[in-house]
């Protein structure tokens, strides 16, 4: 078998490892109904320990390229005709552009184990009660200390919601603001904003992007007032509002009593020695929501979110969607608050940005 592992490169193992399956299976050379090498056989001939070997089986399996079968081992269930006709030398680099075979954060796995392994002794039977509705108190306690260090964002728990990622949040957006307004988002954005929206029955505006953020005459032309907007690194564009810009968002959601929806996915990731201001706490008199997630600081994978409501929309929030349960698991909530409190997650992303700062000077 042609499997190796590079000790130099830093991905983990269990990632180089998966993207060699993935490479072949897309190629062919694995086609749907065959049975991969076992585990320990793939131990063996690269070195890796038999539990590094599972953790990329597990996540072929979780990506929808294999499927664990009883008494039969690890067996591949993709189907060439599952990617629209794509020709297969085309697939593998389809894949990984879209970010969807690799964790790009470089989160330590051995800290997320070591975490989980300490939230199993220390919680005890608590990970089997049900959360609530609006996330875990652990979580949203240390979400807003987290928040008030490392952003500059003063909140209370009951402002914080917790949920399944960003899409999910979207979703919620929707219900709490409704589909009688007219929703504008940036053009070009990610897909799924749009995709989200259009699903619940919303109608988008698309306005277009200039380089410090949504052109002035597009705002100024819409009728929209509820505005999603991605102030940090939009994709697929690149953009970073400035902050003049980001002072305009404000103005024009102020003139129109308008609601902003600030997604700040990957914002903790900048390489600027000061974090990115975020529009939520630049005026308090704006209505802000506030969405950020931990799929790109931890790990794709990592299917949680949360959104920070401005004070005067909890109570109507509670009101209207208080009832719904909170979509995450207890453990995986537990694990993050122990992330945040034991800051192994802030230590994380300053070496990412120090990082990222080094690579940015050559």
């Amino acid at each position: 078998m042609n499997y190796t592992v590079d000790r130099n490169e830093h991905k983990p193992a269990y990632i180089q490892l998966y993207r060699q399956f993935v490479r072949d299976i897309t190629a062919g050379v694995y086609q749907y109904g065959d049975k991969l090498p076992s585990k320990r056989t793939l131990a063996a001939d690269t070195g890796l320990s038999v539990i590094t070997v599972e953790h990329a089986m597990t996540l072929l399996c979780e990506e929808g390229y294999a499927e664990a079968r009883q008494r039969s081992g690890i067996t591949v269930i993709y189907k060439g005709e599952d990617f629209l006709g794509q020709k297969r030398s085309e697939r593998a680099p389809m894949l990984e552009k879209s970010g969807v075979v690799h964790n790009t954060s470089e989160f330590p796995f051995s800290v997320i184990t070591r975490t989980m392994r300490r939230v199993m002794l220390d919680y005890g039977d608590k990970i089997l009660v049900k959360s609530d509705n609006h996330g875990c108190p652990e979580l949203r306690n240390e979400l807003c200390l987290y928040l008030a260090r490392s952003r500059g964002i003063f909140v209370s728990p009951g402002q914080i919601v917790v949920g399944s990622g960003a899409e999910y949040l979207y979703g919620m957006v929707v219900q709490l603001l409704g589909t009688d307004s007219l929703y504008a988002i940036e053009n070009p954005s990610y897909k799924k904003i749009y995709n989200v929206y259009n699903a619940m029955g919303v109608t988008c505006e698309e306005l277009k992007m200039n380089v410090d953020g949504i052109d002035s005459d597009e705002l100024k032309r819409t009728k929209a007032r509820i505005l999603h907007i991605t102030p940090f690194n939009s994709y697929p564009s690149g953009v970073t509002a400035t902050i003049s810009k980001k002072h305009e968002y404000l103005r024009w959601a102020k003139r129109r009593d308008g609601v902003l929806i600030e997604d700040n996915y990957d914002s903790e990731l900048t390489v600027s020695r000061k974090p990115e201001e975020p529009l939520f706490s630049m005026d308090r008199d704006v209505n802000v929501i506030y969405i950020n997630t931990f799929s790109r600081t931890i790990a794709s994978a990592i299917r949680v979110g949360y959104m920070i409501l401005p004070e005067k929309m909890v109570d109507v929030f509670n009101e209207k969607l208080g009832f719904y349960s909170c979509p995450v698991p207890i453990f995986d909530q537990y694990v993050l608050a122990e992330l945040l409190k034991s800051g192994d997650f802030e230590r994380h992303i300053n070496r990412v940005r120090r990082k990222r700062r080094k690579e940015n000077s050559h």
